[in-house]
């Protein structure tokens, strides 16, 4: 098994830089997941550990061993793709057994390793089928099993569940899980999806525009986000953010008037808060609005409103109805408050309960 460590490493081209001085331990049979928008460079920092991208400055550890220079071969790792990578002329069976005749694994230990790992991913009823005559699920538990056959110390996944939809996502992600947890092997993830990042992570790593935003389990950095665009790119909705004004320990905008909060901090500041955090109520509160929409979604009913320039929106119960452009009222708990600062983003004050 592998502990990696990325020391300072930063990766450029000319003038743009897609990785900026990227420092991080990635412990032995971690599994971490590398989350952000496209052109993070998330992907870029996995490729680096790969060997497929050259890094500019900085120093790549797989144990105890300096990987700079060495080949993607040499590194013992093995990768699935968000495209498969699958050869269309060979059957399930010759494709997960592919790399064992490329490392040259003794040919009669190459029936029990493909059966191990076709077992694994649940495919040992389609070893003689091509790809064409898989679905898109299927194709990518291949990838999989070609992954495992190898027992590789690190396991790299770049956005490998893109191209399914969103059924067989919840079913694919939950069978990665699973195979992480039995094989207990070092796995870094790469997606732009938060609800996987949230799911699958033992620790997330945020990302935007090459450089890190927050390192943390899925639960830190859900409840307590370092900036906005952490705050704003986590959770399904994401967090409310409203721009405003702290006085005296009372947040103040359009509509809203929340009081008890920290009072180091005064002037232009941005309010967060989650969508379950706060409750519709008849009347009182600390929030007015009128209703912009109304979405039911099954177990809950999401109400949205605009504040200014932002959308802001509260969960309530299934049963909860209100018509669009009704005024509404809603309870929002200063303990359930973060407060940003308005210019930089970043964090003035943690939750706090009152």
């Amino acid at each position: 098994m592998a502990e990696i460590r990325l020391k300072n490493v930063s990766k450029r081209w000319h003038n743009f830089v897609g990785v900026d001085n990227f420092n991080l331990t990635i412990h032995d049979r971690e599994f971490l997941v590398l989350l952000g928008p496209s052109g993070c460079g998330k992907t870029t920092t996995m490729r680096m550990i790969a060997g497929l991208e050259d890094i500019s400055d900085g120093e790549i550890w797989l144990g105890d061993r300096l990987v700079n220079k060495l080949e993607p071969k040499d590194r013992d790792i093995s990768m699935v793709f968000q495209s498969y990578g699958l050869y269309p002329n060979m059957s399930v069976y010759e494709n997960i057994r592919f790399p064992l005749r490329v490392r040259r694994v003794p040919k009669e230990q190459h029936h029990e390793k493909v059966m191990q790992a076709a077992k694994m991913v649940e495919l040992l009823d389609f070893l003689d089928r091509r790809p064409a005559a898989l679905s898109g699920g299927q194709r990518q538990r291949v990838a999989l099993g070609r992954a495992i056959v190898r027992q590789p110390n690190v396991f790299l996944m770049d956005e490998p569940l893109s191209n399914l939809d969103a059924k067989l996502r919840v079913s694919t992600r939950a069978q990665i899980k699973h195979l992480q947890h039995t094989l207990q092997v070092t796995t870094i993830y790469v997606t732009h999806d938060q609800i996987e990042a949230m799911t699958l992570a033992d620790r997330v790593v945020v990302m935007n525009k090459g450089i890190v935003q927050q390192v943390g389990t899925p639960t830190e950095i859900y409840d307590n986000p370092a900036n906005t665009f952490v705050a704003s790119f986590i959770g399904s909705p994401a967090m409310n953010l409203v721009p405003g004004e702290l006085r005296d320990g009372t947040f103040l905008a359009d509509g809203i008037s929340i009081p008890s909060l920290p009072r180091d901090t005064s002037g232009p500041v941005t309010l967060g808060f989650r969508a379950e955090d706060a409750s519709l109520v008849s009347e009182g509160g600390q929030f007015r609005a009128d209703v912009y929409s109304m979405e039911l979604l099954g177990e809950a009913t999401m109400a949205s409103f605009r504040i200014g320039e932002q959308l802001v929106s509260i969960k309530s119960d299934k049963s909860y109805r209100a018509e669009i452009g009704q005024r509404v009222h809603a309870v929002i708990p200063s303990s359930a408050c973060h407060l940003f600062d308005a210019r930089t983003g970043t964090r003035v004050s943690q939750p706090h309960k009152s």
